[in-house]
């Protein structure tokens, strides 16, 4: 699965969920020194994948159905056969508008790694989901809005859909009621048996549902739970442990940790299968400034902490093994995004270009220096997000940094640039070449070589150059070289748009 793009920050009445762009440069590792994010006396690599692949990424051929699996214990094998996959949104009509008809494809995995040609586009329809009122009667659905999950544990991880309804009231509080919706996965993928299935909520969560879920194994049982913030007043995260009965029913649910207004944000669950308890961060909600942030660490067979750990101020974050101790660590840091309306002054210096590494052991925060972003390349927004990756597969993380240029791989004192290019032109419109560069947008080994490959992607249009919304060319790279595992361009995959 791939981490959501940023969204444009909003006001608590359109979404209490708002998301930043993301992070100006990078973070070392806990024992690494922090240098530039250019090439040369910086410290970073001249080789590896430094310069742009040549080759474009083009449309894949006819799609052809998955094989069959036999079952998996990743939450991102959909067809359980032992290999990875990668949800990617597809349009069905131009990008560069509020609203654009999506669908959501499954790239499926193989020995070879990802196979663009082996993939399925999947509408409200296919995944039996309730249309959106807003949505016009069109089959549109976002990537931002579907997670994979195995809740009921045959080993095929299902589609869990966040599901926006009629407008509901309750208390003070008057929102777009959202339920969760599952549709149950199998060896071919997953397949709507009628109406997806509704997840059953606490009582007094129900009425309004929840925003921001998350996907976890919140008490390291090897279950797969989830979790979101409830839209009620006096919000808070509400847990929902697997395993889920068909019938959506939780084994059990927790309201315990306290009110939170903001996004959620989960670390992994392990890939082998092997049970890892996941911690949650709660980002605060922000109108394009930086984040305040709260760590509930998870214990295995307890759950999370309600006792919340309070972290430094920043709209960057990644879960990983920074320093390959085994023990997973969080990162927090400056995003670049900024909110110049009167009172951005008032942010603390050291907010400001610079992360902290959160070791997962305990003790202090190592933090580091950023350096300043370009003039040429600074907006608002900040030049994209930031994932930890292992591509060397030495047990220990880096970090693919999105940067104004492309994205650079910081792993210990090594920084190596990883960038492609989109095109020069497209749909007849020139694009500048201060936008023409890829973002890093996840990483995981779709081969099974026991090492990551990097994912980057990218499209045309300034909804993607200021948000990274409406990606449309995908790069699966080869580690940092300037190989491609694959590559493909989603434009037209997903048809005509549906009419109003």
């Amino acid at each position: 699965m791939i981490p959501h793009p940023a969204s444009r920050p909003t006001s608590r009445s359109a979404s209490r969920a708002a998301r930043s762009a993301a992070a100006v440069c990078a973070v070392s590792l806990l024992l690494g020194p922090l240098a530039g994010c250019g090439g040369g006396a910086d410290g970073s690599s001249a080789a590896g994948g430094g310069k742009p692949a040549a080759k474009e990424p083009a449309v894949p051929g006819e799609s052809r159905p998955p094989a069959a699996g036999n079952g998996t214990k990743d939450p991102d094998d959909v067809n359980g056969d032992g290999h990875r996959d990668l949800l990617v949104p597809v349009l069905a009509g131009p990008a560069d508008q509020p609203g654009a008809d999506q669908r959501v494809a499954v790239v499926y995995g193989s020995a070879k790694g990802l196979d663009p040609v082996t993939r399925t586009v999947l509408g409200r329809g296919d995944l039996g989901l309730p249309a959106s009122p807003e949505g016009g009667g069109r089959d549109a659905l976002s990537v931002s809005e579907v997670l994979t999950a195995d809740l009921d544990g045959d080993g095929f991880p299902d589609f869990v859909s966040s599901v926006a309804g009629g407008t509901a009231t309750d208390g003070q509080v008057s929102t777009a009621r959202r339920i969760p919706h599952v549709t149950w996965g199998g060896p071919n993928g997953p397949k709507a048996a009628g109406k997806a299935t509704g997840i059953s909520l606490p009582q007094d969560v129900a009425k309004l549902g929840v925003e921001s879920l998350v996907r976890g194994d919140f008490d390291g049982d090897g279950h797969h739970d989830l979790a979101g913030l409830a839209q009620n007043e006096g919000s808070r995260p509400v847990v929902l442990y697997g395993p889920f009965t068909r019938a959506g029913a939780p084994a059990r649910s927790d309201v315990s940790l306290p009110p939170a207004d903001g996004t959620l944000i989960a670390d992994a669950i392990d890939p082998s299968g092997e049970p890892r308890a996941t911690s949650l961060l709660v980002q605060a909600a922000n109108d394009g400034e930086q984040s305040e942030n709260t760590l509930y660490r998870a214990r295995r067979g307890s759950g999370l902490d309600t006792d919340g750990e309070q972290l430094r101020i920043g709209s960057a974050h990644a879960f990983g093994d920074f320093d390959g101790d085994g023990v997973r660590d969080v990162a927090i840091g400056d995003d670049g995004g900024r909110n110049d309306e009167p009172g951005y002054e008032t942010e603390a210096p050291d907010v400001s270009g610079s992360l902290a590494v959160y070791p997962g052991k305990g003790g202090a925060p190592v933090t580091h220096r950023l350096p300043k972003p370009p003039k040429s390349g600074s907006t608002d927004y900040g030049p994209g997000g930031f994932v930890a990756a292992d591509p060397d597969g030495d047990g220990r993380d880096g970090l693919l940094v999105a940067t104004y240029e492309g994205a650079t791989l910081i792993d210990g004192d090594r920084r190596t640039p990883v960038l492609r290019e989109g095109p020069a032109e497209s749909a007849g419109e020139k694009t500048s070449a201060k936008w023409r560069h890829a973002r890093p947008a996840g990483a995981g080994d779709f081969d099974g070589d026991g090492k990551d490959e990097l994912v980057l992607h990218w499209g045309a249009g300034t909804l993607f150059a200021l948000y990274g919304e409406h990606p449309t060319h995908w790069w699966i790279t080869e580690g940092t070289t300037a190989k491609d595992q694959s590559a493909f361009s989603t434009v037209g995959l997903a048809g005509r748009p549906a009419s109003d």
